[in-house]
């Protein structure tokens, strides 16, 4: 069975996280990924955070699997020659340079359009073109200060919070791959390419529209009343920290279950839900809950949310989180227990399903990676190795034509 994005060839000019993280995920798909590196040093990523002496680190390797790698010094005349064949053979190009490199480079968009007029060049940007801050450079936490997500983050009585979650690097990947594949599908209509772009700050901020929603209602209201904050607390004119509580109306609240005094992660997330009500009644053992008007409403349950909240973990008291959820979950309450990374790679239904996988490296020995996110019912996706730096070069380079004496030419040249 082909995949489905085989036949698509990609260079990869990207290093550290987002750009790798987008193209990542279309060579899970099938595109031939062409990871271009600088000889001898190679991405950064490759050495950062490295736990085994003289193997690619894990930053690296979880972020470059099924790629090939050509090592290629386009400051030398031999391989600026190079990536012009590689690009008149190419559908997409995938940078994360900083402003303006590829045009010292010598390959402007003009040129690249040249070359191949079907190419679709890729960028991964802090901030989007024009704006203020476009000279900026961005990192993962730098992205979630600037989309809105730090200062939304955290308790109201602390400092903007940051997310372990990649929300600036991977997340922004994500939208590119998204970006790339809807400019293949128009190229497969026109024949022709086109610049796609996609900023930290953009990438962030799509994910806290919610907080853009409430921001709004602030300005109407003064107040939102789905916050911990409501009704005995004072609300100033941003959207507040939450906490821990629901971004969509219904609140909820991390509780602690048994064994929390040695245990820092037993707990569970218990979501109050409107249609909800009941189910929650019935399995806290409170019944009386259902029909009384002090609580029956989500209106009149606000100002005593805590209450109900501390309640529910004396209940939690003598239950292991997993215990808790799965008596939770008979009556269908939205809950969920708080998985610690170690509770994750060891989940059985995470390695069944593919979405945490084992891979051998030939340095590294076997690790322990993320799987693709996306499922399909016609697709099994095969996660491989990520390159040794320069492994795939004399490949590369006999694929794009040249002869054995030529390639030899190359690495004597430095080039390669």
């Amino acid at each position: 069975m082909t995949k489905p994005l085989e036949g698509i060839k990609i260079i990869d000019f990207t290093h550290v996280q987002a750009g790798p993280a987008c193209t990542q995920l279309l060579a899970w798909f099938g595109a031939d990924v062409i990871k271009v590196e600088r000889p001898g040093a190679g991405d950064v990523t490759r050495s950062q955070l490295r736990h085994v002496k003289d193997a690619d680190a894990l930053y690296f390797t979880m972020l470059n699997s099924n790629k090939r790698s050509l090592t290629l010094d386009t400051k030398t005349p031999q391989g600026k020659e190079v990536l012009t064949k590689l690009i008149k053979e190419s559908d997409v190009m995938v940078e994360n340079f900083g402003p303006g490199a590829l045009d010292r480079m010598g390959f402007t968009w003009q040129y690249i359009q040249e070359l191949n007029p079907g190419m679709i060049l890729a960028s991964v940007k802090g901030f989007s073109d024009g704006h203020h801050y476009e000279d900026l450079k961005v990192y993962e936490n730098v992205a979630q200060c600037a989309g809105g997500a730090a200062s939304t983050t955290g308790f109201w009585d602390g400092p903007p919070t940051v997310s372990a979650a990649a929300l600036g690097d991977s997340n922004t990947g994500m939208h590119l791959a998204i970006g790339i594949l809807t400019a293949l599908h128009q190229k497969n209509r026109t024949g022709k390419g086109q610049k796609v772009a996609v900023s930290m700050q953009d990438s962030v901020l799509n994910l806290c529209r919610v907080k853009l929603r409430d921001q709004q209602r602030l300005d109407a209201l003064g107040y939102l009343e789905e916050y911990p904050q409501y009704p005995h607390g004072e609300f100033s004119d941003v959207v507040p920290r939450g906490g821990n509580a629901g971004g969509g109306g219904q609140p909820g609240w991390v509780l602690k279950c048994k064994g929390w005094e040695t245990d820092p992660n037993a707990y569970i997330y218990f979501t109050i839900q409107g249609h909800a009500w009941a189910p929650i009644c019935k399995a806290l053992g409170k019944p009386e809950w259902i029909d009384d008007p002090a609580y029956n409403t989500a209106e009149a349950r606000q100002d005593k949310i805590f209450d109900i909240f501390a309640f529910i973990e004396s209940w939690l008291a003598d239950k292991t989180k997993f215990e808790a959820v799965d008596i939770l979950r008979k009556f269908d309450i939205p809950c969920a227990p708080v998985l610690s990374m170690k509770e994750i790679a060891n989940d059985p239904s995470l390695r069944k399903s593919g979405t945490v996988v084992e891979v051998d490296h030939p340095k590294l020995g076997k690790y322990l990676t993320v799987g693709s996110p996306i499922k399909f019912s016609d697709l099994t996706v095969e996660v491989t190795a990520s390159p040794l730096l320069g492994q795939h070069t004399n490949e590369v380079l006999a694929d794009l034509g040249y002869s054995q004496e030529e390639i030899a030419a190359l690495h004597d040249a430095k080039a390669v």
